[in-house]
């Protein structure tokens, strides 16, 4: 971090003017201004920044400024005359100029009164946004349809609605030498493991950076030190109800201004498989749409790999089972239409990325009626690999986890890679150091294949099975919780 330094508030308001001129350009940005009052004889100053503060408020405060005029008398109390004017839940004394610099480049006004060494700061901020919804990727058919935005402030709210709990801690910061984003760290303090929450503080002190455009992204890349590893170490969520509850299981939220995702804190491979329609529903039909979709991400990872094997080896099958292999003649080795139809697909999935609404079914139509049959048609595809390739590609789409699922689609190449070189030892070995790497990794020091790997019977078991609320009284141990108890105290 940066070494602070300070400047005097100057008792010459023409001074403290020039500052501000001279520091952030006051009266060259055109969304900088000051408005100049004279109240019982004294000159006062309020600084302001357009478009991050309610307009309405500071023609409150300035009406209320003015009317002292009309009913005091005794200028040699006005700076508390003026504090207690000052009609709002937020006001703070301001003693130096690089303090009011934040505070006024944050949205807060400033009032500088002539003759004195401090300064007041209002908190009037009214940050441009929208409105909370249900996230696009996170939808359930039963539940909340609020979801995070982009105000920090906002998103707070949303998380202090589901636990009133007076130990629900929110401890902000800032970070980013020219951005001063700010930063939210939230646990429930008696739960919580100290810690974890140290650790994370410490973490987030030590980055140092010019700004943090790509908000929680730059967080994650600094917190976790993730390098080439292209397995998530943190856990996204847009929606309030999944944060809390991984607050009260233990967990640590990150929430980063300017975004509307927030991080969770640690997490394992597991945590990336799980989604709140599971516990929307019944534990029965939870437990089935779990299974489900364990199907899927198993699918999107090994059901190419495996086939591409029968292939190249289809003495590996039953006699029974001898047609799924290709059918049909082809000049094309299988190999490379697995890898021009998986990489097809991501193209398909960046296309409707960046194309509009309205033209993205057109778009998926034309992918699926003419390129698909068309290749089949010419002869460039067997229509097994088609098929194959769709069904693993629909299993990384049934991925909760939008970064597991990518992460899967590269060891999923590279598995195909290894079986076209090295056949049926190739698939052993590399399924072999697959696991091995997965059980090497550590995020915050919370082993990434837990309850797996260690092996923690009762823990892989909620992991299996969908258990009622009721039936799960125990915190996980992977966070290690002050409380591991799930009842009040």
């Amino acid at each position: 971090m940066k070494t602070e330094s300070y400047t005097p508030i100057s008792p010459k308001l023409n001074e403290n003017e020039q500052f501000f001129k001279d520091a952030i350009g006051v009266g060259t940005s055109f969304d900088l201004g000051v408005r100049k009052l004279n109240i019982l004889k004294t000159d006062v100053h309020l600084y302001y920044c357009n478009g991050l503060c309610d307009t309405q408020y500071i023609i409150e405060l300035l009406e209320m400024l003015v009317q002292v005029n009309d009913r005091e008398r005794q200028s040699a109390k006005l700076p508390e005359i003026i504090e207690n004017r000052l009609v709002h839940q937020q006001v703070n004394p301001v003693k130096s100029l690089d303090e009011a610099v934040d505070f006024l480049l944050t949205g807060l006004i400033l009032l500088f009164i002539d003759g004195e060494t401090k300064a007041f700061a209002v908190d009037v901020r009214s940050y441009p946004g929208r409105s909370p919804e249900e996230p696009d990727t996170e939808k359930v058919v039963r539940g909340a349809r609020d979801g995070y935005v982009e105000n920090i402030v906002v998103n707070t709210a949303l998380t202090r609605r589901r636990i009133r709990d007076e130990r629900l801690r929110f401890e902000m910061m800032q970070v980013g030498e020219r951005s001063k984003t700010d930063i939210c760290v939230a646990y429930i303090q008696d739960v919580a493991d100290p810690g974890l929450v140290e650790l994370i503080k410490k973490e987030l002190n030590e980055i140092q950076i010019d700004g943090l455009t790509m908000a929680d992204k730059t967080i994650e890349e600094f917190l976790v030190k993730q390098g080439y590893n292209p397995y998530p170490l943190v856990r996204y969520t847009e929606r309030p109800d999944v944060a809390a509850t991984h607050l009260l299981e233990g967990h640590v939220i990150i929430m980063v201004d300017t975004s509307p995702s927030v991080i969770i804190t640690p997490t394992t491979y597991f945590h990336h498989v799980q989604h709140a329609e599971e516990y929307r529903q019944s534990p029965a039909v939870g437990t089935f749409v779990r299974w489900v979709r364990f199907l899927g991400i198993f699918a999107s990872l090994f059901l190419l790999p495996l086939w591409f094997l029968f292939v190249l080896d289809p003495s590996l099958l039953p006699e029974k089972l001898a047609y799924i292999g290709p059918n049909e003649k082809t000049n094309i080795p299988i190999f490379v239409q697995l890898l021009i139809a998986d990489i097809g697909i991501e193209f398909l999935r960046m296309a409707a990325i960046h194309t509009p609404t309205p033209l993205s079914t057109a778009m998926g139509l034309i992918a699926a009626a003419l390129i698909g049959q068309i290749a089949i048609d010419v002869g460039l595809f067997v229509p097994e690999v088609i098929l194959y390739v769709s069904i693993a590609a629909i299993g990384s789409f049934a991925t909760p986890s939008y970064e597991l699922s990518i992460a899967n689609k590269i060891f999923r190449l590279l598995f195909l890679v290894v079986i076209a070189l090295f056949g049926v030892p190739g698939f052993m070995i590399g399924v072999t150091i697959f696991l091995l790497f997965l059980a090497n990794i550590r995020s915050l020091n919370t082993p990434y294949l837990w309850p797996f790997i260690p092996f923690d019977p009762g823990a892989f078991m909620q992991i299996i099975v969908r258990r009622s609320v009721a039936g799960s009284s125990i915190r996980p141990s992977i966070v290690h919780p002050q409380n591991k108890q799930k009842q009040p105290t």
